[in-house]
């Protein structure tokens, strides 16, 4: 079995939703849509106070190159455009809509029936992922046709399919694999007619053998897909370790994945260009998984963006012992601050942590045991980026590279002395790319 070269660790799985089926949570009475879901700037509210609107129609148009379209999750009337908290609390230009019924837009396909047949071209598709509001469901949330406009003296040699699933609890991607095969298919074949990509490899990891027996069974149509087994090691998932576990490629950094040939989408994002391609659907839904030690019964839903995430939350239950919320899951999501906001694209889960989880353990003196060295995928000295950032030391922080963390806090769960390492080397990051871009 394949996997990435440097570090890595293997933090507890906890995927206790894996066998719950996904899902319909209810259509929210009320939908709170932000205009910005995405990496970039924010989209353009072009509807207005009153105005009636429909599932699936346009209310936030991209008028930056790195920023996606926005559609209405739900039918009914725009109530207020004003800004509204997220769950950080930050507040950000939202569209409230009051619901009425659920009447679609015209153009979207709503019938289940499996689309297989593409008949639009490389530029169509990669138009129709633009316009339907396509992102990275793998937490990024990049917008996905900018990724498929490959310039001319680059060559896309693989689509790279991220299934690993690495992050504990989530279940989403794996509920995917098992229910929706077929049309991840079509959606990776869609992306390569896209690239101009000769394949498409599926990456899963080995704790998933029956998600890779169905993906593999059913890539048989599909000559151009292969299906490769990975060692089960966090972070699998992330892009840079994916490519240099199924290609042998290393990208260099500061760099994107296009520099070794490579385009890489999560599989959740596989679906959405399905759905956008053959059924003219925008994401106007996510999957989500809830769960937690303390929750009863973990589940897996298909939630309306703009959902309020308390009404999801008091569908399972918040158990007593709650100590933390945090969306997305233990590893690089981010705890929340307040659950009176609403759902967004990329927002895979809710997880809820009990007291004893969400402690953090007495602090000790760096004991130079190098074990966070050993665990960083990128090969960094997480032990002294952590002093140069406490030491507000921002040009050695560039030095020794802090701008190549990609934050997947394998430092901090492998060091036996409890430092914050992962919170202040994202601080020194910070620090250092505000110096970074001063000097440009």
């Amino acid at each position: 079995m394949k996997t990435f070269r440097l570090g890595g660790i293997h933090p507890e799985e906890n995927k206790l939703a894996k066998k719950v089926v996904v899902e319909n949570f209810p259509i929210p009475q009320q939908a709170t849509v932000f205009l910005s879901q995405h990496l970039g700037a924010p989209a353009t509210a072009i509807v207005q106070k009153g105005d009636k609107v429909k599932v699936g129609q346009l209310i936030g148009k991209a008028e930056a190159f790195i920023c996606a379209n926005v559609h209405s999750p739900v039918s009914g009337t725009v109530a207020k455009i004003e800004p509204v908290a997220d769950f950080m609390g930050y507040k950000k230009p939202a569209i409230v809509i009051d619901v009425e019924g659920d009447e679609w837009d015209e153009s979207i396909d709503t019938t289940p029936d499996l689309k297989e047949e593409i008949t639009l071209t490389k530029q169509e598709i990669i138009d129709r992922m633009k316009a339907c509001g396509i992102v990275g469901l793998g937490g990024a949330c990049f917008p996905t046709h900018v990724k498929y406009m490959v310039p001319p003296d680059k060559k896309v040699d693989y689509i790279i399919v991220n299934a690993a699933e690495c992050e504990p609890y989530i279940t989403v991607d794996y509920r995917m694999m098992l229910e929706r095969a077929e049309e991840v298919m079509v959606g990776i074949e869609a992306m390569l007619i896209a690239s101009s990509a000769p394949q498409a490899l599926i990456g899963v990891e080995a704790n998933k053998p029956d998600a890779f027996t169905h993906l593999t069974e059913v890539a048989q149509k599909h000559p151009k897909i292969k299906v490769v087994k990975l060692k089960t090691k966090y972070p699998q998932g992330a892009e840079k370790q994916l490519i240099n576990a199924l290609v042998g490629r290393n990208v260099p950094n500061g760099k994107l994945p296009i520099e070794v040939g490579c385009i890489v989408n999560n599989i959740a994002t596989t679906y959405a260009i399905y759905e956008a391609v053959q059924k003219n659907k925008p994401i106007i839904e996510n999957f989500m998984t809830v769960s937690g030690k303390s929750v009863k019964e973990p589940r897996n839903f298909r939630v309306r963006i703009g959902t309020c995430i308390n009404d999801i939350l008091n569908t399972v239950g918040i158990p007593e012992d709650t100590g933390k919320i945090i969306s997305g899951g233990p590893m690089m999501g981010k705890a929340m601050s307040n659950l009176n906001a609403y759902t967004v694209k990329g927002m895979s889960s809710l997880l809820i942590m009990n007291e004893k989880e969400s402690t953090r353990g007495e602090v000790y003196e760096c004991l130079r045991c190098g074990k966070c060295v050993h665990a960083c995928p990128m090969g960094l000295e997480p032990y002294m980026l952590f002093a140069f950032a406490d030491a507000q030391r921002l040009e050695d922080c560039e030095k020794y590279g802090i701008m190549n963390c990609i934050e997947c806090g394998s430092c901090s769960f492998s060091c036996p002395a409890n430092r914050p390492l992962i919170d202040m080397i994202r601080v020194g990051k910070n620090k250092t790319g505000a110096m970074i871009r001063a000097r440009k």
